[in-house]
């Protein structure tokens, strides 16, 4: 079978190897579509722990269950399935074990013709979605609404800010956050993107790159109760300020590395909060996907690509204008 494999430094390759053969409490499924992530050209840039080589990339993906090994686990053959990448959460709801890991390093991933893994891994795909759109589903779907809702405890009207629309995290943020009746609003440094969102439902926008502070976005919203963040950086301090009184900071990222200085004085006065989050438990991938079933979301996509050009594709994970997912049709 062909698989995208990691096969030195800086180095991936589509290469034939062996179709994985099945064993006890497993599943083999064909994979149909799969998506790329930042974290995958983070492990091809080497900036990731426990990288090792010779390894199938790949954590998001969706297909049908071939084969199982298990005759209790029979049911699952020929079912239409997305794939939990999540490997060793374990028995603490608020926090990854040290054993945590996620499909595509160091165990081998979905980025492939087919996929063997625990059948505990597997969950039906939302039928209201296709291959391709579900395959967008597992690390950003899950990534956002912990964000959202476990450590952003959303309600219903309450203003919300998304920075950085266009990522895969922050479409689902800005979807979910609509889906469940806040206000949304978003940051881009992108005057399209910020057109795309305004024509999605935003209910404003702001371009960081043209505009040098947050006085109009604090003047004309009123203040947010929620801000998810992915890049941290000095803008730290501007979102300190736009928070309402308990509100909340929740970020999942520090693309532009770390504040110079925190506002600390404002956030004790305004009783403000500052949380990191990442990932998501079992329980919440579960939740995600029964969330996304009953709004009837449907992400957002970039492109659509054959597996032929899984490689290629990875410079274009960053582009200025990309919103949305790269997906790979594998099948």
């Amino acid at each position: 079978m062909k698989a995208l494999v990691l096969t030195g430094p800086g180095t991936i390759e589509i290469k034939d190897i062996p179709k994985p053969e099945i064993k006890s409490g497993h599943a083999l499924v064909r994979m149909k579509g799969v998506a790329l992530n930042r974290r995958d050209d983070w492990i091809r840039e080497g900036k990731y722990p426990r990288i090792k080589y010779g390894v199938t990339l790949g954590s998001d993906g969706a297909g049908v269950v071939e084969s199982v090994f298990d005759e209790i686990h029979k049911p699952w053959e020929g079912q239409e399935v997305v794939i939990n990448p999540n490997m060793g959460w374990g028995s603490d709801p608020e926090v990854q074990s040290n054993d945590y890991t996620i499909l595509g390093m160091p165990v081998d991933g979905t980025f492939a013709e087919y996929l063997l893994v625990n059948v505990d891994r597997l969950h039906h795909k939302p039928f209201h979605l296709d291959f391709l759109q579900a395959a967008t589903l597992p690390l950003g779907g899950l990534t956002a609404y912990r964000a959202l809702f476990r450590r952003g405890g959303l309600k219903p009207g309450q203003n919300v800010l998304i920075s950085g629309f266009g990522g895969g995290v922050a479409q689902f943020a800005f979807l979910f956050a609509q889906a469940a009746g806040a206000n949304v609003y978003i940051t881009s440094g992108s005057d399209e993107k910020i057109e795309k969102a305004l024509k999605m439902g935003a209910k404003g926008a702001f371009n960081y790159k043209k505009q040098s502070n947050y006085e109009d976005l604090w003047k004309t919203k009123g203040g947010f109760d929620l801000i998810v963040d992915s890049a941290g950086g000095d803008q730290l301090n501007s979102y300190i300020k736009l928070l309402r009184p308990h509100g909340r900071i929740v970020f999942y990222g520090a693309t532009n590395g770390l504040p110079n200085k925190v506002d600390l004085y404002r956030m004790f006065w305004n009783q403000l909060t500052l949380q990191g989050t990442t990932m998501g438990n079992d329980s919440e991938f579960n939740e995600m996907l029964s969330f996304v079933s009953k709004h009837k979301i449907r992400p957002v996509v970039d492109s659509i690509r054959p597996f032929s050009k899984i490689g290629d594709s990875f410079r274009d994970i960053t582009m200025p204008n990309k919103v949305g997912k790269i997906v790979i049709q594998v099948s």
